[in-house]
């Protein structure tokens, strides 16, 4: 008995050899650029959550000044605050003992800006 030679299937043909090289590369760039564009999305939204925690804690110190819990001026006691936090005020308006602060942040180039509202329940 002879030795039985395999025939190569025909999808596999001779000028196809080196084709699953070309393929990784392929599926390498292809997660590269996946990547490339995942990270500054991921970036603009985590600046967004962390933007507005600060206008967060800038509306609740503004309005624990302007109810007397705590001495000062609300606007520069939120402007503070959102220093602190890692942003600017853009706007305080106290109506009363309630505050409307806005607080920005800019990532990427692109000015990212977020309101809060805080006051007495009801």
């Amino acid at each position: 008995m002879g030795a039985r030679r395999r025939d190569r299937p025909a999808f596999l043909k001779e000028g196809e050899r080196g084709s699953g090289s070309v393929l990784a590369v392929a599926l390498v760039a292809s997660v590269l650029m996946f990547a490339g564009l995942a990270l500054p999305l991921n970036a603009a939204l985590t600046t967004r959550q962390m933007t507005a925690n600060a206008a967060d804690a800038a509306a609740l110190a503004a309005a624990d000044t302007a109810s007397g819990l705590v001495p000062g001026y609300p606007c520069a006691n939120a402007a503070e605050a959102a220093r602190l936090n890692g942003a600017t005020l853009g706007e305080c308006a106290v109506a009363g003992l309630e505050v409307t602060v806005t607080a920005t942040r800019q990532v990427l180039g692109v000015v990212v800006s977020v309101a809060s509202r805080a006051g007495p329940p009801g």
